[in-house]
């Protein structure tokens, strides 16, 4: 599984971004609007959730774990400042998609036990789109971390991100883990929906 998560440039909003990435054929879009309020994300989520059901994708807000209820949305991704994966998961019952972030596998456990259905671990590489970057992992962090899950019983889904280009999604796939998330690489494109295509199509290949 690809996901995408939003991001912005000069010339390129935060829906212009998810919309390169359902037209390249994304299937998983998370609208991380990190510094905005919810009077900002609100008009954006709304829009980007319609466009998630015309193009059959899952939509997931970050954070906004009260926003993501009030519109519908498919779920949330919550970081380590914010709501705890058991509180979003009280607040939100069982049919909400709770995702967590993770740098060790400490953090993992804490996203199982608070009942959290994926794991976006990261960050693989150094990137910009995301400030307080956590220590780098590269391919033998994942490894470390997903033997760690194996040997403590924990199956769930890992997705690795940061800074991640085309040709890492082999690699990556071959950690073990079960999907990558990307965003600047599609972004900073020439071709943003070619780029989405490709990283789908060599994930597929795997």
């Amino acid at each position: 599984m690809i996901q995408f998560i939003t991001h912005y440039t000069e010339s390129i909003s935060y829906l212009d971004s998810a919309m390169y990435a359902l037209r390249g054929g994304c299937k998983w879009i998370q609208l991380r609007m990190k510094d905005a309020s919810d009077e900002e994300v609100r008009p954006v989520a709304e829009a980007l959730l319609e466009e998630c059901r015309r193009h059959g994708a899952v939509m997931i807000i970050d954070d906004r774990v009260a926003l993501a209820k009030e519109i519908g949305a498919d779920g949330v991704h919550l970081g380590h400042d914010d709501v705890s994966i058991a509180e979003a998961r009280a607040m939100l019952g069982g049919k909400y998609i709770i995702g967590g972030t993770a740098n060790t596998l400490e953090d993992v456990m804490r996203i199982y036990e608070g009942g959290g259905d994926y794991v976006g671990c990261g960050p693989y590489r150094f990137t910009t789109t995301k400030k307080k970057l956590s220590p780098v992992l590269g391919t033998d962090g994942y490894r470390r971390i997903l033997g760690g899950m194996k040997a403590h019983g924990i199956e769930l889904p890992v997705v690795a991100i940061g800074g991640i280009e085309l040709d890492d999604v082999a690699i990556l796939k071959n950690t073990g883990v079960a999907g990558i998330a990307i965003s600047g690489a599609v972004i900073r494109s020439a071709s943003p929906e070619e780029t989405m295509r490709n990283f789908i199509n060599a994930e597929k290949r795997v």
